[in-house]
Protein backbone atom coordinates (compact mmCIF):
# COMPACT_ATOMS: atom_id res chain seq x y z
CA UNK A 1 0.00 0.00 0.00
CA UNK A 2 1.26 3.49 -0.86
CA UNK A 3 2.20 5.33 2.32
CA UNK A 4 1.75 9.09 2.65
CA UNK A 5 2.67 9.30 6.31
CA UNK A 6 4.32 12.65 7.11
CA UNK A 7 3.80 13.77 3.50
CA UNK A 8 1.81 16.71 2.18
CA UNK A 9 -1.45 15.64 0.51
CA UNK A 10 -4.08 17.82 -1.18
CA UNK A 11 -7.77 16.93 -1.43
CA UNK A 12 -9.66 19.09 -3.96
CA UNK A 13 -13.38 19.27 -3.22
CA UNK A 14 -14.89 19.07 0.26
CA UNK A 15 -18.01 17.06 -0.39
CA UNK A 16 -18.71 13.82 1.42
CA UNK A 17 -16.20 11.75 -0.55
CA UNK A 18 -13.54 14.47 -0.23
CA UNK A 19 -13.98 14.65 3.52
CA UNK A 20 -13.76 10.85 3.89
CA UNK A 21 -10.62 10.77 1.71
CA UNK A 22 -9.06 13.56 3.78
CA UNK A 23 -9.95 11.83 7.03
CA UNK A 24 -8.53 8.49 5.82
CA UNK A 25 -5.21 10.02 4.72
CA UNK A 26 -4.91 12.12 7.87
CA UNK A 27 -5.49 8.97 9.90
CA UNK A 28 -2.57 7.38 8.06
CA UNK A 29 -0.35 10.26 9.15
CA UNK A 30 -0.45 12.48 6.06
CA UNK A 31 -0.51 16.29 6.33
CA UNK A 32 -3.79 16.99 4.54
CA UNK A 33 -5.10 20.24 3.12
CA UNK A 34 -8.72 20.26 2.00
CA UNK A 35 -9.69 22.79 -0.70
CA UNK A 36 -13.16 23.92 -1.78
CA UNK A 37 -14.71 26.88 -3.62
CA UNK A 38 -17.15 27.39 -0.77
CA UNK A 39 -16.40 28.97 2.60
CA UNK A 40 -15.56 26.71 5.52
CA UNK A 41 -18.90 27.58 7.12
CA UNK A 42 -20.83 26.59 3.99
CA UNK A 43 -18.85 23.36 3.63
CA UNK A 44 -19.49 22.37 7.23
CA UNK A 45 -23.17 23.27 6.92
CA UNK A 46 -23.43 21.06 3.83
CA UNK A 47 -21.55 18.21 5.48
CA UNK A 48 -23.49 18.69 8.75
CA UNK A 49 -20.28 18.20 10.67
CA UNK A 50 -17.08 20.16 11.29
CA UNK A 51 -13.90 19.56 9.32
CA UNK A 52 -11.79 17.51 11.76
CA UNK A 53 -8.96 19.10 13.67
CA UNK A 54 -5.66 18.28 11.99
CA UNK A 55 -7.03 18.78 8.47
CA UNK A 56 -6.24 22.21 7.06
CA UNK A 57 -8.88 24.00 4.98
CA UNK A 58 -8.35 26.56 2.22
CA UNK A 59 -10.93 28.23 0.02
CA UNK A 60 -10.57 27.93 -3.76
CA UNK A 61 -8.58 25.39 -5.76
CA UNK A 62 -4.85 24.73 -5.52
CA UNK A 63 -2.57 26.39 -8.09
CA UNK A 64 0.93 25.64 -9.34
CA UNK A 65 2.63 26.94 -6.20
CA UNK A 66 0.41 24.94 -3.86
CA UNK A 67 0.96 21.57 -5.54
CA UNK A 68 4.75 21.74 -5.44
CA UNK A 69 6.08 19.50 -2.71
CA UNK A 70 2.89 17.47 -2.47
CA UNK A 71 2.95 13.68 -2.62
CA UNK A 72 -0.62 13.21 -3.85
CA UNK A 73 -3.67 15.13 -5.03
CA UNK A 74 -7.08 13.52 -4.55
CA UNK A 75 -9.77 15.11 -6.72
CA UNK A 76 -13.45 14.81 -5.83
CA UNK A 77 -15.88 13.78 -8.61
CA UNK A 78 -17.56 17.18 -8.67
CA UNK A 79 -14.31 19.02 -9.46
CA UNK A 80 -13.49 19.04 -13.20
CA UNK A 81 -9.85 18.20 -13.89
CA UNK A 82 -9.53 21.49 -15.80
CA UNK A 83 -9.74 23.27 -12.44
CA UNK A 84 -6.40 21.70 -11.45
CA UNK A 85 -2.89 22.76 -12.54
CA UNK A 86 -2.42 19.51 -14.46
CA UNK A 87 0.81 20.48 -16.24
CA UNK A 88 2.42 21.48 -12.93
CA UNK A 89 1.25 18.25 -11.31
CA UNK A 90 2.69 16.21 -14.16
CA UNK A 91 5.99 18.13 -14.09
CA UNK A 92 6.26 17.59 -10.34
CA UNK A 93 5.36 13.90 -10.63
CA UNK A 94 2.37 14.30 -8.30
CA UNK A 95 -0.23 11.57 -8.89
CA UNK A 96 -3.84 12.69 -9.28
CA UNK A 97 -6.30 10.13 -7.98
CA UNK A 98 -10.02 10.24 -7.53
CA UNK A 99 -11.68 8.96 -4.38
CA UNK A 100 -12.50 5.76 -6.33
CA UNK A 101 -8.81 5.08 -6.98
CA UNK A 102 -7.86 5.82 -3.37
CA UNK A 103 -10.64 3.58 -2.11
CA UNK A 104 -9.60 0.75 -4.42
CA UNK A 105 -5.98 0.91 -3.25
CA UNK A 106 -7.15 0.62 0.37
CA UNK A 107 -9.92 -1.94 -0.17
CA UNK A 108 -9.38 -5.50 1.14
CA UNK A 109 -11.61 -7.58 -1.10
CA UNK A 110 -12.89 -8.20 -4.62
CA UNK A 111 -14.77 -5.51 -6.52
CA UNK A 112 -17.79 -5.54 -8.81
CA UNK A 113 -18.30 -2.17 -10.51
CA UNK A 114 -21.43 -0.99 -12.30
CA UNK A 115 -21.58 2.01 -14.63
CA UNK A 116 -23.71 3.32 -17.49
CA UNK A 117 -25.73 6.42 -18.20
CA UNK A 118 -28.92 5.00 -16.66
CA UNK A 119 -29.92 2.23 -14.27
CA UNK A 120 -26.64 1.89 -12.39
CA UNK A 121 -28.05 2.69 -8.93
CA UNK A 122 -30.82 0.12 -9.40
CA UNK A 123 -28.41 -2.58 -10.58
CA UNK A 124 -25.84 -1.79 -7.88
CA UNK A 125 -28.46 -2.00 -5.13
CA UNK A 126 -29.94 -5.19 -6.59
CA UNK A 127 -26.53 -6.89 -6.87
CA UNK A 128 -25.61 -5.64 -3.40
CA UNK A 129 -28.71 -7.29 -1.97
CA UNK A 130 -27.90 -10.54 -3.77
CA UNK A 131 -24.31 -10.46 -2.53
CA UNK A 132 -25.39 -9.76 1.06
CA UNK A 133 -27.48 -12.93 0.98
CA UNK A 134 -24.47 -14.99 -0.09
CA UNK A 135 -21.44 -13.46 1.69
CA UNK A 136 -20.99 -12.25 5.27
CA UNK A 137 -18.93 -9.13 4.48
CA UNK A 138 -20.23 -6.98 1.63
CA UNK A 139 -19.81 -3.26 0.96
CA UNK A 140 -22.45 -1.60 -1.25
CA UNK A 141 -21.95 2.02 -2.25
CA UNK A 142 -19.89 4.32 -4.43
CA UNK A 143 -21.60 6.99 -6.48
CA UNK A 144 -25.07 6.04 -5.23
CA UNK A 145 -24.44 6.65 -1.52
CA UNK A 146 -21.58 5.73 0.79
CA UNK A 147 -18.27 6.63 -0.91
CA UNK A 148 -16.02 3.65 -1.66
CA UNK A 149 -13.23 5.08 0.46
CA UNK A 150 -15.42 4.48 3.53
CA UNK A 151 -14.76 0.74 3.14
CA UNK A 152 -10.99 1.12 3.53
CA UNK A 153 -9.30 -1.01 6.14
CA UNK A 154 -11.96 -3.63 6.86
CA UNK A 155 -11.66 -7.00 5.07
CA UNK A 156 -14.59 -7.67 2.71
CA UNK A 157 -15.71 -10.53 0.52
CA UNK A 158 -16.98 -8.14 -2.15
CA UNK A 159 -17.41 -4.46 -2.75
CA UNK A 160 -20.36 -3.70 -5.06
CA UNK A 161 -19.71 -0.19 -6.32
CA UNK A 162 -21.60 2.21 -8.57
CA UNK A 163 -19.10 4.28 -10.54
CA UNK A 164 -19.75 7.47 -12.50
CA UNK A 165 -17.89 8.94 -15.45
CA UNK A 166 -16.63 11.72 -13.16
CA UNK A 167 -15.05 9.09 -10.90
CA UNK A 168 -13.57 7.15 -13.81
CA UNK A 169 -11.70 10.26 -15.05
CA UNK A 170 -9.13 9.80 -12.27
CA UNK A 171 -8.35 6.08 -12.06
CA UNK A 172 -4.93 4.47 -12.41
CA UNK A 173 -5.01 0.92 -11.07
CA UNK A 174 -8.75 0.47 -10.47
CA UNK A 175 -9.50 -3.06 -11.67
CA UNK A 176 -12.84 -4.68 -10.83
CA UNK A 177 -13.10 -8.46 -11.04
CA UNK A 178 -16.54 -7.90 -12.59
CA UNK A 179 -17.46 -4.68 -14.42
CA UNK A 180 -20.80 -3.87 -16.02
CA UNK A 181 -21.65 -1.21 -18.62
CA UNK A 182 -25.43 -0.89 -18.79
CA UNK A 183 -25.85 1.64 -21.61
CA UNK A 184 -24.39 4.77 -23.22
CA UNK A 185 -26.53 7.78 -24.06
CA UNK A 186 -25.62 11.44 -24.32
CA UNK A 187 -25.20 13.19 -20.96
CA UNK A 188 -23.07 15.76 -19.12
CA UNK A 189 -22.36 17.95 -22.14
CA UNK A 190 -21.62 20.69 -19.61
CA UNK A 191 -18.55 18.63 -18.60
CA UNK A 192 -17.54 16.81 -21.81
CA UNK A 193 -16.89 18.55 -25.13
CA UNK A 194 -18.37 15.66 -27.13
CA UNK A 195 -20.55 12.67 -26.38
CA UNK A 196 -17.67 10.46 -27.58
CA UNK A 197 -15.44 11.88 -24.82
CA UNK A 198 -18.11 10.97 -22.27
CA UNK A 199 -18.53 7.47 -23.74
CA UNK A 200 -14.78 6.80 -23.68
CA UNK A 201 -14.60 7.89 -20.04
CA UNK A 202 -17.30 5.34 -19.21
CA UNK A 203 -15.29 2.65 -21.03
CA UNK A 204 -12.43 3.22 -18.59
CA UNK A 205 -14.20 0.85 -16.18
CA UNK A 206 -12.74 -1.98 -18.32
CA UNK A 207 -9.31 -0.40 -18.89
CA UNK A 208 -7.30 -2.44 -16.38
CA UNK A 209 -9.22 -5.69 -16.68
CA UNK A 210 -7.63 -8.83 -18.11
CA UNK A 211 -8.84 -12.19 -19.44
CA UNK A 212 -9.49 -13.52 -15.92
CA UNK A 213 -12.00 -10.72 -15.27
CA UNK A 214 -15.58 -10.41 -16.54
CA UNK A 215 -17.17 -7.56 -18.51
CA UNK A 216 -20.98 -7.51 -18.47
CA UNK A 217 -22.18 -5.51 -21.49
CA UNK A 218 -25.49 -4.47 -23.04
CA UNK A 219 -25.80 -6.31 -26.36
CA UNK A 220 -28.80 -4.13 -27.32
CA UNK A 221 -26.92 -0.81 -27.09
CA UNK A 222 -25.14 0.11 -30.35
CA UNK A 223 -22.74 2.51 -28.60
CA UNK A 224 -21.69 -0.27 -26.21
CA UNK A 225 -21.35 -2.97 -28.88
CA UNK A 226 -19.31 -0.63 -31.10
CA UNK A 227 -16.69 -0.41 -28.35
CA UNK A 228 -16.55 -4.04 -27.18
CA UNK A 229 -13.49 -4.78 -29.28
CA UNK A 230 -11.31 -2.81 -26.88
CA UNK A 231 -12.30 -4.92 -23.85
CA UNK A 232 -9.75 -7.56 -22.78
CA UNK A 233 -11.94 -9.20 -20.15
CA UNK A 234 -14.24 -12.14 -20.82
CA UNK A 235 -17.42 -10.68 -22.37
CA UNK A 236 -20.77 -11.60 -20.86
CA UNK A 237 -23.63 -9.85 -22.70
CA UNK A 238 -27.24 -9.27 -21.71
CA UNK A 239 -30.23 -8.54 -23.95
CA UNK A 240 -33.98 -7.97 -23.71
CA UNK A 241 -34.44 -8.35 -27.47
CA UNK A 242 -32.69 -11.52 -28.62
CA UNK A 243 -31.50 -14.97 -27.61
CA UNK A 244 -27.81 -15.22 -26.72
CA UNK A 245 -25.51 -18.24 -26.96
CA UNK A 246 -23.96 -17.05 -23.68
CA UNK A 247 -25.16 -14.40 -21.26
CA UNK A 248 -28.47 -13.19 -19.81
CA UNK A 249 -31.52 -12.68 -22.04
CA UNK A 250 -35.30 -12.47 -22.02
CA UNK A 251 -37.20 -15.48 -23.33
CA UNK A 252 -40.97 -15.28 -23.05
CA UNK A 253 -41.80 -14.85 -19.39
CA UNK A 254 -38.37 -15.88 -18.17
CA UNK A 255 -34.95 -14.34 -17.72
CA UNK A 256 -32.41 -16.90 -18.89
CA UNK A 257 -28.77 -16.99 -17.82
CA UNK A 258 -26.84 -19.24 -20.19
CA UNK A 259 -23.24 -20.41 -20.01
CA UNK A 260 -21.45 -23.23 -21.88
CA UNK A 261 -22.09 -25.68 -19.03
CA UNK A 262 -25.81 -25.01 -18.60
CA UNK A 263 -28.53 -22.43 -18.08
CA UNK A 264 -30.74 -21.04 -15.31
CA UNK A 265 -34.22 -19.50 -15.57
CA UNK A 266 -35.73 -16.77 -13.41
CA UNK A 267 -39.41 -15.72 -13.84
CA UNK A 268 -39.96 -12.10 -14.88
CA UNK A 269 -43.20 -12.28 -12.92
CA UNK A 270 -41.15 -12.29 -9.73
CA UNK A 271 -40.00 -8.70 -10.37
CA UNK A 272 -41.70 -5.92 -8.40
CA UNK A 273 -40.01 -3.17 -10.43
CA UNK A 274 -42.04 -2.23 -13.55
CA UNK A 275 -41.02 -1.61 -17.14
CA UNK A 276 -38.87 -3.25 -19.78
CA UNK A 277 -35.89 -1.14 -18.71
CA UNK A 278 -36.02 -2.86 -15.31
CA UNK A 279 -36.08 -6.29 -16.96
CA UNK A 280 -32.82 -5.19 -18.59
CA UNK A 281 -31.52 -4.04 -15.20
CA UNK A 282 -32.46 -7.40 -13.70
CA UNK A 283 -30.69 -9.29 -16.52
CA UNK A 284 -27.55 -7.23 -15.93
CA UNK A 285 -27.77 -7.90 -12.19
CA UNK A 286 -28.13 -11.65 -12.80
CA UNK A 287 -25.06 -11.66 -15.05
CA UNK A 288 -22.99 -9.70 -12.52
CA UNK A 289 -24.16 -11.75 -9.55
CA UNK A 290 -23.53 -15.11 -11.17
CA UNK A 291 -20.08 -13.90 -12.27
CA UNK A 292 -19.48 -13.21 -8.56
CA UNK A 293 -20.56 -16.82 -7.87
CA UNK A 294 -23.64 -15.76 -5.92
CA UNK A 295 -25.87 -18.88 -5.80
CA UNK A 296 -29.11 -18.85 -7.86
CA UNK A 297 -31.42 -19.04 -4.78
CA UNK A 298 -29.91 -15.79 -3.45
CA UNK A 299 -30.29 -14.18 -6.89
CA UNK A 300 -33.95 -15.19 -7.17
CA UNK A 301 -34.79 -14.20 -3.59
CA UNK A 302 -33.49 -10.67 -4.12
CA UNK A 303 -35.14 -10.32 -7.54
CA UNK A 304 -38.47 -11.14 -5.86
CA UNK A 305 -37.89 -8.81 -2.88
CA UNK A 306 -36.38 -5.68 -4.43
CA UNK A 307 -39.01 -2.89 -4.44
CA UNK A 308 -37.03 -0.43 -6.56
CA UNK A 309 -35.41 2.84 -5.52
CA UNK A 310 -37.11 6.14 -4.74
CA UNK A 311 -37.30 8.69 -7.59
CA UNK A 312 -36.90 6.01 -10.29
CA UNK A 313 -40.31 5.65 -12.01
CA UNK A 314 -41.80 5.51 -8.50
CA UNK A 315 -45.58 5.30 -8.27
CA UNK A 316 -46.95 8.08 -6.04
CA UNK A 317 -50.76 7.88 -6.19
CA UNK A 318 -53.78 7.82 -8.48
CA UNK A 319 -56.10 10.83 -8.66
CA UNK A 320 -59.33 10.75 -10.67
CA UNK A 321 -58.15 7.71 -12.61
CA UNK A 322 -54.74 9.26 -13.46
CA UNK A 323 -51.56 7.63 -12.11
CA UNK A 324 -48.60 9.82 -11.07
CA UNK A 325 -44.98 8.63 -11.26
CA UNK A 326 -41.85 10.26 -9.87
CA UNK A 327 -38.76 9.71 -12.05
CA UNK A 328 -36.75 12.67 -10.72
CA UNK A 329 -33.57 10.61 -11.26
CA UNK A 330 -34.29 10.71 -15.01
CA UNK A 331 -31.69 13.40 -15.60
CA UNK A 332 -30.93 12.70 -19.27
CA UNK A 333 -32.73 11.94 -22.52
CA UNK A 334 -31.94 8.21 -22.41
CA UNK A 335 -33.55 7.87 -18.99
CA UNK A 336 -36.73 9.59 -20.20
CA UNK A 337 -36.92 7.32 -23.25
CA UNK A 338 -36.54 4.26 -21.02
CA UNK A 339 -39.25 5.53 -18.68
CA UNK A 340 -41.67 6.27 -21.53
CA UNK A 341 -41.13 2.79 -22.96
CA UNK A 342 -42.47 1.32 -19.72
CA UNK A 343 -45.94 2.86 -20.13
CA UNK A 344 -48.47 1.31 -22.53
CA UNK A 345 -51.02 4.03 -21.63
CA UNK A 346 -50.89 7.66 -22.83
CA UNK A 347 -48.48 9.84 -20.88
CA UNK A 348 -48.38 13.47 -19.81
CA UNK A 349 -44.68 14.20 -19.39
CA UNK A 350 -43.34 16.83 -17.00
CA UNK A 351 -39.73 17.69 -17.87
CA UNK A 352 -37.08 20.40 -17.61
CA UNK A 353 -34.47 21.68 -15.20
CA UNK A 354 -30.85 22.76 -15.48
CA UNK A 355 -29.67 22.70 -19.09
CA UNK A 356 -26.69 20.34 -19.47
CA UNK A 357 -26.37 21.08 -23.19
CA UNK A 358 -27.70 17.77 -24.53
CA UNK A 359 -29.85 17.36 -27.64
CA UNK A 360 -33.51 16.91 -26.69
CA UNK A 361 -34.68 16.06 -30.21
CA UNK A 362 -34.32 12.26 -29.76
CA UNK A 363 -37.42 12.54 -27.53
CA UNK A 364 -39.61 13.64 -30.43
CA UNK A 365 -40.53 10.23 -31.84
CA UNK A 366 -41.40 8.74 -28.43
CA UNK A 367 -43.47 11.78 -27.50
CA UNK A 368 -45.28 11.56 -30.82
CA UNK A 369 -46.25 7.96 -29.99
CA UNK A 370 -46.84 8.23 -26.24
CA UNK A 371 -47.53 11.76 -25.06
CA UNK A 372 -50.92 13.36 -24.68
CA UNK A 373 -49.13 16.53 -23.56
CA UNK A 374 -45.80 17.85 -22.28
CA UNK A 375 -45.31 20.36 -19.47
CA UNK A 376 -41.91 22.07 -19.33
CA UNK A 377 -40.25 24.05 -16.54
CA UNK A 378 -36.87 25.25 -15.37
CA UNK A 379 -33.83 26.75 -17.04
CA UNK A 380 -34.01 24.42 -20.06
CA UNK A 381 -37.72 24.86 -20.81
CA UNK A 382 -37.42 27.34 -23.69
CA UNK A 383 -34.81 25.31 -25.59
CA UNK A 384 -36.74 22.11 -24.92
CA UNK A 385 -39.92 23.76 -26.24
CA UNK A 386 -38.15 24.74 -29.46
CA UNK A 387 -36.58 21.30 -30.01
CA UNK A 388 -39.78 19.39 -29.17
CA UNK A 389 -42.25 21.70 -30.94
CA UNK A 390 -44.87 19.74 -32.88
CA UNK A 391 -44.15 16.37 -31.25
CA UNK A 392 -46.96 16.88 -28.68
CA UNK A 393 -48.94 19.77 -27.20
CA UNK A 394 -46.57 21.79 -24.98
CA UNK A 395 -47.22 24.12 -22.06
CA UNK A 396 -44.71 25.78 -19.73
CA UNK A 397 -44.86 26.33 -15.97
CA UNK A 398 -42.97 28.51 -13.53
CA UNK A 399 -42.85 26.05 -10.64
CA UNK A 400 -43.02 22.29 -10.17
CA UNK A 401 -46.33 22.59 -8.32
CA UNK A 402 -47.77 24.59 -11.23
CA UNK A 403 -46.44 21.96 -13.64
CA UNK A 404 -48.23 19.20 -11.71
CA UNK A 405 -51.49 21.15 -11.81
CA UNK A 406 -51.09 21.74 -15.56
CA UNK A 407 -50.39 18.06 -16.13
CA UNK A 408 -53.45 17.09 -14.10
CA UNK A 409 -55.60 19.36 -16.30
CA UNK A 410 -54.16 17.83 -19.49
CA UNK A 411 -54.47 14.19 -18.40
CA UNK A 412 -57.51 12.00 -18.97
CA UNK A 413 -58.72 9.02 -16.99
CA UNK A 414 -56.40 6.06 -17.60
CA UNK A 415 -53.36 8.27 -18.39
CA UNK A 416 -50.05 8.40 -16.53
CA UNK A 417 -48.41 11.67 -15.48
CA UNK A 418 -44.66 11.03 -15.48
CA UNK A 419 -42.14 13.46 -13.99
CA UNK A 420 -38.92 12.57 -15.83
CA UNK A 421 -36.95 15.81 -16.26
CA UNK A 422 -34.16 14.93 -18.76
CA UNK A 423 -32.17 17.60 -16.89
CA UNK A 424 -30.33 17.99 -13.61
CA UNK A 425 -32.01 19.65 -10.64
CA UNK A 426 -29.55 22.39 -9.73
CA UNK A 427 -31.46 25.32 -11.23
CA UNK A 428 -34.28 24.96 -8.68
CA UNK A 429 -33.29 22.24 -6.19
CA UNK A 430 -30.22 20.98 -4.32
CA UNK A 431 -30.44 17.49 -5.80
CA UNK A 432 -32.78 15.05 -7.54
CA UNK A 433 -34.02 13.74 -4.18
CA UNK A 434 -35.25 17.16 -3.06
CA UNK A 435 -36.84 17.66 -6.48
CA UNK A 436 -38.58 14.28 -6.28
CA UNK A 437 -39.95 15.05 -2.83
CA UNK A 438 -41.29 18.38 -4.14
CA UNK A 439 -43.08 16.48 -6.90
CA UNK A 440 -44.51 14.02 -4.38
CA UNK A 441 -45.79 16.90 -2.23
CA UNK A 442 -47.39 18.61 -5.24
CA UNK A 443 -49.14 15.37 -6.26
CA UNK A 444 -50.36 14.74 -2.72
CA UNK A 445 -51.85 18.24 -2.67
CA UNK A 446 -53.97 17.64 -5.78
CA UNK A 447 -57.69 17.62 -4.91
CA UNK A 448 -59.42 14.25 -5.04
Amino acid sequence: MDSFSEKQVIVAGAGRSGLLAARLLAGEGARVTLWDDRSRANVEASLREPIPAGIAFLRGMPGEEEVRGSALLVVSPGVPRERLPLSALTAAGVPVWGELELGFRRFQGKVAAITGTNGKSTVTTLVGGMASRAFPRVFVGGNLGTPFVAAAGSPCDWGVVEVSSFQLESIESFRPRVAALLNLTEDHRDRYATKEAYFETKMAVFRNQGPSDTAVVNADDPEVTARMGSIRARLLPFSVSRTLTEGAFLSGGEMVFRRPFGEERYPTGALKIPGLQNVGNALAAIAVARSMEIPPPAVLAELARFPGLPHRVEFIRSVAGVSYYNDSKGTNVGAVLAALDGFPEPVVLIAGGKDKGVDFRPLRAALGRKARAVVLLGEARDRMARELAGAAPITVAGTLAAAVRAAAEAARKGDAVVFSPACSSFDMFRNFEERGEAFRKAVEELPG
